[in-house]
């Protein structure tokens, strides 16, 4: 049995665009009708949604057979959690809240195994199909896909330093909490905001690093893409779920 191949880390290394959905709802059964709507990747949140690793794993399954490559957002740049959903299968990784190259390599550190990394050992976990894949350990980091989130005015000042560090695969801009630390809070439409981002897709784009992006304002979505975002969420199901349900409710009730 082969390791499975990473899709989206290869889109992005190719530099194709992949257009993803973020996952908040934690349903396995809402993924599963997600991840065949014909997105690139979807997040499946566990920072700032209910989820938690038994439910996520049911989340990982839901994804077989659709187009979306699952990434998950654990709650903190944590070792020890990352390690976790990396036994579960997981291949590719948003890590919140990256301020410095430190941290970044922290984060890269907690998907490899020694010595290139910490990452604890397991002969017989999902992520080798319980052992099946024989070569799963030469194999895995081949696979592995780091992407770290800069959300603030000192990590996009230490943009450089965060991208040049060996293992991320991509820098995620979080427009919602760039936006509060730059005093606009729940403003992520800001123009000061927005110059903010274009400025570091395009520092990004001249280091050769994928820059990724959250934005349910299709307008801004299809202006970052055409800018030379990567990888851009341009929705999420609770938004989804929440209007459309909105909308309907009100043309019968009109």
């Amino acid at each position: 049995m082969d390791i499975p191949t990473n899709t989206f880390k290869r889109a992005i290394k190719a530099g194709q665009r992949q257009i993803g959905l973020w996952s908040s709802l934690s349903s396995h059964l809402t993924v599963e009708v997600l991840a065949g709507a014909g997105f690139d990747w979807l997040l499946l949140d566990t920072e700032h949604a209910p989820n938690d690793l038994p439910m996520v794993l049911s989340q990982l399954q839901a994804t077989t057979g659709g187009t979306a490559h699952p990434i998950v957002r654990p709650p903190w740049n944590d070792t020890v959690v990352v390690k976790r959903y990396l036994d579960a299968g997981v291949q590719s990784f948003l890590i919140p809240y990256v301020q410095d190259a430190a941290e970044a390599r922290a984060a890269v550190a907690a998907t490899r195994y020694p010595p290139r990394g910490v990452r604890g050992f397991a002969s017989a976990s999902r992520a080798s199909r319980y052992g099946r894949i024989k070569d799963y350990y030469a194999q895995a980091e081949k696979e592995m896909c780091v992407l770290v989130q800069v959300e603030t005015r000192h990590a996009l000042g230490n943009l450089e330093a965060i991208a040049a560090v060996d293992g991320v695969d991509g820098v995620f801009i979080g427009p919602g909490d760039l936006s509060a630390d730059m005093g606009h809070l729940n403003q992520p439409g800001h123009p000061e905001v927005v110059a903010a981002i274009e400025d570091a897709i395009r520092r990004l784009k001249a280091l050769g690093i994928a820059p990724g992006i959250l934005t349910g304002d299709e307008a801004l979505a299809r202006r970052f893409v055409e800018q030379g975002c990567l990888f851009t969420a341009v929705g999420s199901d609770v938004g989804i779920l929440a209007r459309e349900s909105e909308r309907l409710a009100a043309r019968f009730k009109a």
